[in-house]
């Protein structure tokens, strides 16, 4: 019997695929420090995480018994993922699985930002009885997000689904992506119909100074992606949003720009800190915020736990 320990979760479909073929699963949740001593003691050659635990060199050099490290979701900054490969050891993740859902929250955030949804949700229950004229003035000149231009900086799974979404809404897509010249995307409709695309991908500082909203969608970095130099070439009243990875956005420079009325708004699903993201975040009246959720739909926990269930036999049949 092959064990396999889910150390941050996996859906019902997947592990019951997985023990439908005979695999013992485990969703107990290890202490990150308990983690070397469970993974041996038990026996555990597939272990599973998602963004709470870590699987660095010493885990790895220590559990000589891992055939497989799985990464529900698609960003692998959690895992020394080519020290495990050398050392034999697969290394798999989901990136498909979880686009669909970040690209809804991003326009969960953008709409949110633009109609002031974050603000009235906080105002209403304090002033909904008291004021409910000087709150509908207060809020009383959103705009639409049709016919506005939204600059996407990634272009792979997650940035091109939000583009989907999107032209759906009518908005114009500037797309920027070092590895791309251009890229096709096929809208599918609820009755079969398809409508493809064709997006070719802009200079940098082209979709910096022309968008009105950006929505990152990159992999960690070692620098900011999005620094004060970039916001100074944003539009005046622009609004940003982060659904990426922590520490790709300048947070300091952002406030900055929030308090100055350089940018009008800002989404922010992952943050520089986690678990305990700058106070200044927190407690800002223009930052719309999110807890790491981009993937936490109960469509996307179900594809990633199938997926996991699929790689996983596949390597081990």
């Amino acid at each position: 019997m092959i064990n396999v320990l889910a150390n941050d979760g996996i859906s019902k479909s997947g592990k019951d695929s997985l023990e439908k073929d005979g695999f013992n699963v485990s969703t107990v949740t290890v202490a990150q420090n308990q983690l070397i001593s469970y993974v041996n003691k038990e026996n555990i050659s597939v272990l599973l995480v998602r963004s709470a635990t870590t699987v660095r060199k010493d885990l790895i050099d220590q559990c000589p018994g891992l055939k497989i490290i799985g990464r529900g979701g698609v960003g692998m900054d959690n895992i020394d993922v080519d020290y495990a490969r050398n050392k034999g050891i697969n290394v798999i993740n989901t990136p498909a699985a979880s686009s669909a859902s970040v690209a809804e929250l991003v326009f969960a955030h953008l709409y949110s930002g633009v109609r002031f949804l974050f603000k009235s949700n906080r105002a209403m229950p304090l002033e909904g009885d008291s004021n409910f004229k000087g709150l509908k003035k207060t809020y009383a000149k959103g705009v639409e997000l049709r016919g506005k231009t939204i600059g996407i900086i990634g272009f792979g799974r997650i940035g091109k689904e939000t583009a989907k979404i999107a032209i759906g809404v009518g908005m114009k897509v500037l797309a920027y992506d070092k590895f791309l010249e251009k890229a096709d995307l096929t809208l599918d409709f609820h009755d079969g119909k398809k409508i493809n695309f064709e997006i070719k991908i802009s200079k940098f500082d082209y979709l910096l100074k022309n968008s009105d909203f950006i929505s990152l969608h990159v992999p960690a970095q070692k620098n900011f992606v999005i620094n004060k130099n970039e916001i100074d070439m944003m539009k005046d009243g622009a609004g940003l949003i982060n659904a990426a990875r922590g520490g790709v956005v300048n947070e300091v420079e952002l406030v900055s720009a929030l308090d100055s009325g350089k940018l009008s708004f800002a989404g922010l699903d992952t943050f520089e800190n986690e678990p305990k993201p700058a106070v200044k975040l927190l407690m800002h009246p223009k930052i719309s915020l999110t807890p790491h959720i981009g993937a936490a739909t109960n469509e996307a926990q179900d594809r990633i736990g199938l997926e996991l269930a699929d790689q996983i036999k596949s390597i081990l049949s």
